[in-house]
């Protein structure tokens, strides 16, 4: 075969091959070679809408509480999804542990390879998991450097305490608490540990503490020299260098030099005296300390942790207005060799309702940061001042450009509005997100996301007591999680 002919038959090759692939269909699957589909699998509508400037974004409904799935029937998905984690399981299809945050629970959803959700089961009911749970993270070899562990953090009260659960474990117990007690009682919110590359060989975990009292809300840190270790670190609180104690005492834009400083004995210590002992030690008091997460991409941004205070009203505890009302997103960053010691700035102030960038903000509680962005979500407080549902905003870490992303539909004008709106037309932003996660590096599709909807006014008595507790037999709330594809990262 001369050149010429190899030439020419490779070039036919070629075009059949070009022709072949541009007769199969264009799906993410062939993209990226996953076997996921994003679909709806679910028979209740998305409960959001996409906002001006983000028409692209695809939005699936994933699972609900009609659903039923084949693997189990009998189950029904709970109320008021909140903290959430994806992991690959074991049979080449996937985990995903949400927790019901008014049923004091913990499900665990399978989903088969194409990502369609099979089997529910409460990994944690009621009576193992004692406190309300709200956010959670999934610690994992990959990113944390032990796991897989998926925390979630009471927030009952400052007796509280964070549960450590196996996602892969097979003969769990759901009604045995798996508190960590090392991580100290408070009224949490979240427990991150951060990424394995921020501090090499020690374990970090920052824990925002939810707290409205005297006290005021914390910002503590867990620190221990050795990788995983849950048992023998210490406990440090936030405080400034200057202690000035009133958290609107700094101003927006401009940094602080902050340090940790250690609660002795912490694990042994009741929430209240934990308390006593961090507001001893001149720790800053926020208007109660929501969500919490870290850079992505490198060490540096590993080690800046972005975290929301959703504000409480100017009476009792804060009627000094000492404390946010309206909510702030902080910048804490940390030292390159020293988790002790940072800079801490409010880079969103929702308390300037004027000229603010934030000056629409209705009380942020979940938080998300990407490469590019910090996604915060909203939580009305109901001063009963609200002008709209809650928001997820996207804010550009280089440019600081503040942008709304979505806004819960709360279907009040639908056909089904009764279904959704039971007791009467819900308010402006009575409902709330629960866990924005980036699930892509995970299914394999790029900029894909997955969201937790609390809708406080889907309601029955078919949702009763489904994890089988019996702290909260009559807690009746429905919630659903819904996928996003196409949010920028």
């Amino acid at each position: 075969m001369n050149l010429l002919t190899m030439s020419r038959n490779g070039i036919i090759a070629i075009c059949a091959l070009i022709s072949l692939n541009s007769c199969k269909k264009n799906s993410d699957s062939d993209k990226t070679g996953t076997e996921v589909v994003l679909t709806n699998h679910s028979t209740t509508p998305v409960l959001a809408k996409k906002l001006a400037g983000f028409e692209s974004l695809e939005m699936f409904s994933l699972i609900g509480s009609d659903d039923v799935l084949s693997g189990s029937p009998s189950f029904v998905f709970g109320g008021s999804a909140d903290g959430a984690g994806l992991i690959k399981n074991n049979d080449g299809g996937y985990y995903f542990l949400v927790n019901h945050e008014d049923n004091f629970a913990v499900s665990r959803i399978t989903f088969d390879k194409t990502f369609k959700p099979t089997k529910g089961e409460y990994i944690l009911n009621s009576n193992g998991g004692i406190w309300r749970l709200c956010s959670a993270t999934m610690a994992t070899q990959s990113e944390h450097g032990f796991g897989p562990l998926f925390l979630t953090s009471g927030e009952s009260g400052e007796e509280s305490r964070t549960h450590g659960i196996n996602p892969l474990e097979t003969n769990f117990v759901a009604n045995a608490s798996k508190e960590i007690a090392a991580l100290g009682r408070t009224s949490a919110e979240n427990a991150v540990p951060l990424n394995k590359n921020a501090y090499p060989g020690k374990t970090v975990i920052i824990i925002g503490d939810d707290d409205s009292g005297a006290e005021g809300g914390q910002v503590l840190l867990y620190v221990s020299n050795t990788v995983g270790d849950l048992t023998n670190g210490k406990l440090y609180t936030l405080r400034r260098k200057d202690q000035n104690i009133k958290e609107r005492d700094m101003l927006e834009g401009t940094g602080y030099d902050v340090e940790f400083v250690e609660i002795p004995n912490a694990a042994t210590l009741t929430g209240r005296q934990l308390q006593v002992a961090a507001a001893g030690l001149s720790s800053i008091r926020f208007g109660r300390v929501e969500d919490l997460d870290y850079g992505k991409g490198n060490a540096t941004a590993n080690r800046d942790i972005y975290f929301n205070v959703t504000g409480q009203a100017t009476t009792g505890a804060n009627a000094d207005f000492s404390r946010t009302k309206y909510g702030r997103v902080y910048k804490l960053a940390l030292d390159a060799t020293n988790p002790l010691v940072g800079r801490v700035e409010c880079i969103l102030d929702g308390d300037n309702r004027t000229t603010g960038k934030a000056k629409e903000f209705q009380n942020p509680d979940n938080i998300l940061v990407t490469e590019k962005y910090v996604y915060i979500q909203e939580d009305a407080n109901s001063y009963g001042d609200e002008t709209h549902d809650a928001y997820i905003y996207q804010y550009n870490i280089a440019t600081k450009e503040l942008k709304k992303v979505i806004e819960l539909d709360h279907r009040r004008t639908a056909s089904d509005a009764a279904k959704y709106n039971v007791g009467g037309t819900s308010t402006f932003g009575s409902w709330e997100y629960g866990a924005l996660i980036d699930v892509s590096e995970t299914i394999g599709i790029d900029n894909t996301f997955m969201l937790c909807i609390q809708p406080h006014t889907w309601r029955g008595d078919k949702y009763k007591g489904v994890d089988g507790g019996a702290l909260r037999p009559n807690e009746n709330q429905a919630s659903q999680i819904v996928i996003i594809k196409g949010l920028p990262k």
